[in-house]
């Protein structure tokens, strides 16, 4: 299980450094890993700005799921849409909208860093459309609701329906503080770079 999910690499709860963000519910996300909101069909929306944890704690929800007996696929928003993109010009949509589908737990990484086309955005649609209320989805992003419709084509419709589906049943995670990659470069601000 831990090898079909495919995690660029493995992190555990344990690794991470919960004094580093300068605001995060800790309570929160350790009963996030009691995995109650698997059998809820629940979501999980990791929200905060660069290098806050979100992909550690994913990756950890994640692990912590296989251990459990639960199926999970890890992918970035954009391999997620880029291979959506090559299925439909083959005729494989289908099968490929399955394999995001199919797992218990998927979890969609990045979601927001790059802007996401019109079609990009109809098949993540397609995505959180067909497993809401089926299996949860555990979703990091750097971006506030309020700003989902630039990521999504600036289709504030689609963003609305998405979000609709997304949060009926979810929880956030809201992370903040700097950047923890960026803390050995005294006085460096990553947004100025």
């Amino acid at each position: 299980r831990i090898a079909l999910a495919r995690f660029p690499v493995l992190k555990t709860l344990d690794q991470f450094e919960w004094n580093w963000p300068s605001k995060i519910n800790r309570l929160q996300i350790q009963n996030l890993f009691r995995l109650n909101f698997i059998e809820e069909q629940a979501n999980v929306i990791f929200l905060g700005g660069v290098g806050l944890g979100k992909t550690h704690l994913s990756i950890a929800l994640g692990h912590t799921a296989c251990l459990r007996g639960h199926s999970v696929l890890f992918a970035t928003a954009i391999d997620i849409i880029n291979s959506l993109n090559a299925a439909y010009v083959h005729g494989g949509l289908k099968r490929e909208l399955r394999r995001y589908v199919k797992p218990r737990v998927l979890i969609v990484d990045e979601l927001g860093y790059l802007p996401v086309d019109k079609q990009g955005a109809d098949a993540l649609f397609q995505i959180i459309s067909q497993r809401y209320e089926h299996g949860p989805t555990i979703i990091s992003s750097n971006r506030a609701f309020k700003h989902w419709a630039e990521i999504f084509n600036h289709d504030s419709t689609l963003t609305s329906a998405l979000l609709d589906r997304l949060l009926h049943h979810a929880e956030t995670v809201v992370i903040e503080g700097k950047s923890y990659r960026m803390k050995d470069q005294e006085g460096t601000d990553p947004a100025t770079l």
